[in-house]
């Protein structure tokens, strides 16, 4: 090995010859999922929540844009509100597919919900097919938009996100951001089923999520399986090419994690749940060389688990965005297999 006086440099030196201990080389899938699920629930602090009833409490209940939009709060854990809106489309007249959606490092949920509260939203939300609510709706979906905590009402601003001082806190409290944001999605989702039963199913729902979200949506895919479908978007990459080749948002850390998993042997706890991951062939900060040696990780233990064809990669002729109508034929298409 070279030799270097510069911290992070031997750091990324270190990174290139790291072998996760909980790759799959054979053997029985099924206990080693169990062990994965295991050190991963520990490294991300999962250990450190309490449940709480799942009881919301609605602050908005308004109709628009042939929507109805119920905004609500739930308590996931003793102290902490997190923040939803469960979007409907006026007409329905039955429980419809749940459409999960995370956004991003942007200025908040309301941008998958397609509303433009603050300068340059409109562009976001145009510009990368952002609106994931929207979308969903238009795609036979009742469609979910959870805050992610450091995010819009959840502790950010209208400059952004906030995420590096909760993300650091998190971690002198033995948990991770990642963690919590994973606690709150199930927990939302606990709420959501027990309040909005008769509007909702989780056949063919779907968790989905770009960029920030989509690393969100990764994590939760490997730990919450009620739903049937996962498509995190923009990324899943090699950490060695993505988290440690360049800076990141501090949310994006779990400490030790690389000594037991590289990002595509998660897909272990995901399968056989359906799942497309999506990228853009020019994405500066999640590569495509990554990218696709995750998804050869992914393939092979999606085959391990008996349902090889139960996930796909899509590659949009782009950069970091969501691809809507690269991504959405093919989610339908995986789920009515």
């Amino acid at each position: 090995m070279e030799k270097t006086n510069l911290p992070l440099l031997h750091h990324r030196m270190l990174a290139a010859g790291a072998k996760p201990a909980l790759r799959y080389t054979g053997g029985d899938f099924e206990a080693h999922r169990a062990r994965c699920t295991e050190k991963l629930s520990e490294l991300l602090g999962m250990d450190t929540f309490t449940r709480c009833e799942p009881d919301l409490t609605v602050t908005e209940d308004v109709t628009e844009n042939g929507c109805r939009r119920i905004h609500f709060t739930v308590e996931t854990e003793p102290g902490y509100l997190a923040h939803a809106d469960l979007l409907l489309p006026e007409d329905q007249s039955g429980p419809l597919p749940l459409c999960c959606c995370l956004q991003g490092h942007s200025k908040g949920a309301h941008i998958s919900l397609g509303i433009a509260k603050f300068p340059g939203d409109e562009e976001t939300i145009k510009g990368g097919d952002r609106d994931f609510a929207v979308r969903a709706v238009a795609e036979g979906y009742a469609a979910l938009a959870i805050e992610q905590r450091a995010f819009g009402v959840c502790g950010g601003t209208e400059n952004g996100p906030a995420c590096a001082e909760p993300a650091r806190t998190a971690v002198l409290l033995g948990r991770t951001l990642i963690g919590e944001r994973v606690w709150d999605v199930s927990r939302v989702l606990d709420a959501v089923q027990a309040a909005y039963g008769a509007y909702v199913t989780m056949e063919n729902s779907v968790l989905m999520g770009n960029s920030g979200g989509g690393t969100a949506t990764w994590y939760t895919a490997a730990l919450e399986h009620r739903f049937a479908a996962f498509m995190p978007s923009c990324a899943v990459c090699t950490y060695r090419d993505s988290i440690v080749a360049m800076e990141h948002c501090p949310c994006n850390y779990v400490p030790g994690i690389m000594k037991w998993f590289d990002m595509g042997d998660m897909a272990a706890m995901i399968a056989p749940n359906k799942l497309v991951i999506v990228c853009g062939k020019d994405d500066p900060i999640f590569p495509l060389a990554g990218v696709r040696e995750t998804w050869e990780t992914v393939q092979q233990l999606y085959a391990a688990a008996g349902t090889p064809d139960a996930c796909a990669l899509v590659i949009g002729e782009g950069s970091h965005r969501f691809y809507a109508d690269d991504a959405w034929p093919v989610l339908k298409k995986l789920l009515a297999q």
